[in-house]
């Protein structure tokens, strides 16, 4: 190209490059509600950068924003003292190390009730009882550690004798008397805990367990399917030798709809209350702790509408038609989730052992101590309401 024709281009294109931008667009009168949102501002990290100011500051889109939204609905709503949330635990998170995340949020009354899968709460034992799990790589030879007594769940290792002292355990505590008869499954983790908050106080552990941390704070548990876990499998052996323990599925059942009745009807302070639901996975529990609607509604004929706050966390897919991906606005359609609340409802995509350490340490930070409402020493007086107003609707 001529050296001439070379200079002419280039300052035609340099004379307009001041009028990059300046092009006219139609004149709206009113700007866009969409446009309206806070801006993404790409700012800084710092390295004295707090949590709540990476949470609020920089989780800005995709699924960093539903936990940002997520953490914020939580202090900013949910932690009302007349709110009774619940929360759901599917996975193995325990023996993760994320005992440490859930703890505070039951020493806080941040949770009122738990519906967790029997895993969770075998693993957590190990940790009261001083055994070791270590961190490792997914990587690994699971002949040579089946070889060598090597227990693995993905990246955490254990030895086999964790397994084998905490299903003797198991064992020797459950032919008591006190276990002697069919109970729910709160009652049964209720009567654990409290067994295992003396070990723990006896051997200086200043950290306690998840079911030692429940039973200080009257928080019940649940377990949906107490039969798939190494706990329900060592009860069911205890069977075999004329034991009589026996988990109350039914129990469990309305015992967990009389909590959001009782939550939804009677509230506290005089006014009337909320049901929130904190889910971490999907699976049985998720679906326990949502039925408990459906139950009060569909099958008690119980006037209601549905809980009225929904955080999920999980990495399952809603295509696939599975519970665990299933949305809020799905739930709606099955009585489960207030529809008129399905605006303020968050599902955050994301690996939980990722989530929940943030999510924690952000409700630490931002809302102080609730009281505890101690749900797990009040059944009786739970279900003696819930049985009132089904004798009441069914007249």
């Amino acid at each position: 190209m001529p050296h001439r024709v070379h200079s002419t281009i280039k300052k035609k294109y340099e004379s307009g490059i001041e009028d990059i931008g300046s092009f006219k667009k139609p004149k709206l009168k009113n700007k866009s509600i969409y446009l309206k949102s806070s801006k993404i501002v790409p700012k800084n990290l710092t390295k004295n950068i707090t949590i709540e100011q990476l949470i609020d500051e920089h989780f800005q889109a995709y699924n960093s924003a539903r936990l940002s939204e997520a953490c914020r609905v939580f202090v900013q709503q949910m932690l009302d003292d007349n709110v009774t949330i619940g929360m759901s635990l599917t996975g193995a998170l325990t023996p993760a190390g994320l005992g440490s995340s859930l703890k505070p949020l039951i020493e806080c009354g941040f949770v009122d009730w738990i519906v967790s899968t029997g895993a969770n709460m075998y693993h957590d034992t190990h940790f009261a009882l001083g055994h070791t799990l270590h961190k490792g790589t997914p990587f690994l030879d699971d002949i040579k550690l089946r070889d060598e007594w090597v227990i693995r769940i993905y990246d955490v290792l254990f030895d086999a004798d964790v397994l084998y002292s905490t299903d003797a355990f198991y064992r020797k505590l459950i032919v008591l008397p006190e276990f002697q008869k069919k109970m729910s499954t709160s009652e049964f983790y209720y009567r654990i805990g409290k067994y295992l908050y003396r070990i723990e106080k006896s051997i200086g552990m200043k950290d306690h367990s998840v079911l030692a941390t429940a039973y200080k704070c009257g928080v019940p548990i649940y377990t949906s399917s107490p039969g798939d876990s190494s706990i329900g499998m060592n009860v069911a052996a205890m069977e075999l030798d004329g034991n009589k323990l026996e988990f109350d599925v039914n129990k469990d059942v309305n015992e967990t709809a009389a909590i959001v009745l009782n939550a939804k009807k009677r509230g506290n302070k005089g006014r009337a209350g909320m049901s929130g639901v904190l889910i971490f996975g999907g699976g049985s529990p998720k679906n326990f702790i949502l039925q408990t609607e459906p139950q009060i509604q569909e099958v008690l004929g119980i006037q209601e509408k549905g809980h009225d706050f929904f955080l999920q966390f999980t990495d399952a897919r809603p295509d696939t038609g599975g519970l665990s991906g299933a949305t809020p606005s799905e739930a709606v359609s099955w009585g489960k989730v207030d529809p008129d609340k399905l605006p303020g409802t968050i599902v955050c995509y994301t690996d939980i052992t990722i989530a929940m350490p943030l999510f924690t340490a952000y409700a630490l930070k931002k809302h102080k101590p609730r009281k505890l409402k101690r749900l797990a020493e009040k059944t009786d007086e739970l279900l003696a309401f819930l049985n009132k107003e089904y004798r009441k609707a069914n007249k």
